[in-house]
C-alpha cells in the first residue's frame, strides 16, 4: 500500500475534510468548532505543538493522527500526546496504525521528546507495537483510563552493532568507554 503522510499545514487544501474527519471520529454535535479552531491554529503556530497528521492516498485521507500536549487527561506532567490515531476501515489490517505510530515517533523526536503518551481503553494493540504501560489517568469525564508510553529513540545497527544516537540512550556507560563499532578491525 503507497500513502504519504502530510502535516495539515503542508496539506492545507484538505483542512475542511481533515476536520470533518477527525470530527466524526472523535466529536460530538456539539464540539465541531473545538476541532475546527484546534486545528486551524495548529497550522498556524510556531511552537512545536499542536500538530495534526494526514495520510494521503489517490487524494483521499486514509489514516489520521495528532500530536498534542495534552490529551484531556489527568497527567498533564507528560507530553506529547498521541491522540487520534485512525485508520479507514477498508485500509486496516495492513499495517498502516503502526506505520502512523512510527511517524509519530520519529516527528516526537525531532521535536526534542524522549517519549510520547497515549491514553486508551484498548488492550492489547499498543503493547504489539512495543509501547508499555505507564500509569493510569483519568480524563476529563472522570473515566479512568491506561496510559502507554514509547521512547522517541530508535536503537539502529550497522552490521549487527548497535548505533547509540545519543548518550542519554546508554547513560551508564562513561563518554571514554562508549564506541560506535562500524564493522572495522
Amino acid at each position: 500500500m503507497v500513502f504519504r503522510i502530510y502535516e495539515l499545514k503542508e496539506k492545507k487544501d484538505f483542512f475542511e475534510s481533515a476536520v470533518q474527519l477527525f470530527w466524526s471520529e472523535w466529536g460530538s454535535d456539539l464540539n465541531y468548532q473545538f476541532y475546527y479552531d484546534c486545528m486551524l491554529h495548529s497550522m498556524k503556530t510556531e511552537d512545536g505543538l499542536p500538530r495534526f497528521y494526514i495520510a494521503i492516498q489517490n487524494g483521499s485521507i486514509i489514516g489520521t493522527y495528532a500530536l498534542l500536549r495534552n490529551d484531556l487527561i489527568s497527567r498533564q506532567d507528560v507530553f506529547p500526546w498521541l491522540a487520534c490515531l485512525y485508520v479507514v476501515p477498508e485500509f486496516r489490517g495492513q499495517k498502516m496504525g503502526a506505520e502512523l505510530l512510527q511517524h509519530a515517533l520519529q516527528k516526537s523526536r525531532e521535536l526534542g521528546h524522549d517519549n510520547l503518551y497515549l491514553c486508551t481503553d484498548l488492550d492489547g494493540y499498543y503493547e504489539k507495537l512495543g509501547w508499555s504501560h505507564f500509569a493510569n489517568g483519568y480524563i476529563f469525564n472522570g473515566t479512568e483510563m491506561k496510559i502507554y508510553t514509547a521512547p522517541t529513540s530508535t536503537i539502529t545497527s550497522i552490521d549487527g552493532y548497535p548505533v547509540i544516537q545519543s548518550l542519554k540512550e546508554c547513560p551508564e556507560q562513561p563518554l571514554s568507554h562508549t564506541f560506535l563499532n562500524l564493522g572495522q578491525p
